[in-house]
């Protein structure tokens, strides 16, 4: 389910955390592309994979490390990074935190 066209949402507020659990929430979801909103308790995350596009991933509340190809990068919100296609990545939320994921498939 997606969210209302020509309405307007607050990012942070779009997708609630649950105890010890990784939320997802989509907000478009195309065969050109995603946007998804993620909520991680603490200590959680997304084990190592790849995909095979770029990955645009904006912190949005609290703060997670992003790992690629084995290398920590610490976001806070209002940060992002670029997951680069086949590369491997993974996801763990250093305290309770939201990520937006927008992912453009070519």
């Amino acid at each position: 389910m997606e969210f209302e066209k020509s309405s307007v949402f607050d990012l942070a507020q779009s997708v609630q955390y649950s105890d010890s659990a990784v939320v997802s929430k989509m907000v478009i979801q195309r065969q050109t592309g995603n946007i998804t909103l993620f909520a991680f308790d603490t200590g959680q995350g997304l084990s190592e994979h790849s995909a095979p596009f770029d990955a645009f991933v904006q912190v949005i509340q609290g703060k997670g490390r992003i790992i690629i190809d084995h290398q920590e990068h610490d976001l806070v919100t209002g940060q992002f990074i670029v997951m680069p296609a086949n590369i491997p990545h993974a996801v763990q939320a250093l305290e309770k935190f939201k990520m937006m994921l927008v992912m453009i498939k070519s």
